[in-house]
């Protein structure tokens, strides 16, 4: 599934090809979208790489190839404003005459998954909801996240558990977060701030740890516990 942002630039770098024959120039590409920075469109370059939607030409300047369309890029999408949350889960709901009363248990909303990876797009919606012990939580509001991806593995979160998340929008260095880059992507990392500068950190050396402004990174959430289904 492509974000909102990823599917628009795939369509101005497709419509653009067959037009004129010459990709866009990043400077373009970042009107077209209304972006703030050109970093933005190398993210979103380098997404639309590893879903296989785009390719990069070595050794030519401007050169890209668009290596497959989505089934639904069809007409051009039409821009909406951003509700930052989660991409939409997959897990059936479960009938609420079918949850067995329990003590000392409470139940959240999971709002769809959280990338523990390569970032991505987040949007508003209830998927399901589960029942977590109330010791588990917090003061103030709740929600859960289905994890995808394995850069935070070595924290011991994996593919596929379901993270406890207390609203928040500051954490303590250290802290395990939901961060929203730039009101367009959502992750799950670590924070660490020095200075001016925000790094996220994975739990993972096979990613690198990225670093932003303080302008680029929101935190959404912390991390207050894991629910692991075998």
């Amino acid at each position: 599934m492509l974000t909102t942002k990823q599917h628009a630039l795939l369509v101005f770098i497709h419509e653009r090809l067959q037009a004129t024959g010459v990709s866009p120039s990043f400077e373009e590409m970042k009107e077209a979208l209304d972006l703030k920075s050109k970093s933005g469109i190398h993210r979103l370059i380098t997404a639309l790489e590893e879903r296989g939607f785009l390719r990069r030409l070595p050794h030519k300047a401007r050169a890209l190839e668009v290596v497959k369309l989505p089934d639904a890029m069809a007409a051009k999408p039409k821009k909406q404003p951003f509700v930052p949350e989660v991409i939409e889960g997959s897990r059936s709901k479960v009938p609420t005459s079918l949850r067995p009363a329990n003590d000392g248990m409470e139940e959240l909303s999971v709002l769809g998954r959280i990338a523990a990876g390569t970032p991505i797009a987040a949007i508003q919606h209830e998927q399901n909801r589960i029942m977590v012990p109330a010791a588990m939580l917090g003061t103030g509001e709740h929600f859960a996240l289905e994890v995808q991806g394995d850069s935070m593995i070595d924290a011991g979160i994996h593919d596929g558990d379901t993270v406890v998340i207390q609203r928040c929008d500051d954490a303590p260095n250290g802290d395990i977060i939901v961060a929203l880059i730039e009101d367009e992507e959502a992750t799950l990392k670590r924070i660490r701030r020095k200075g001016n500068s925000i790094a996220l950190e994975a739990a993972n050396p096979a990613y690198e740890t990225r670093i932003f402004g303080p302008n680029q990174v929101k935190v959404q959430g912390r991390l207050r516990g894991l629910i692991r289904l075998y």
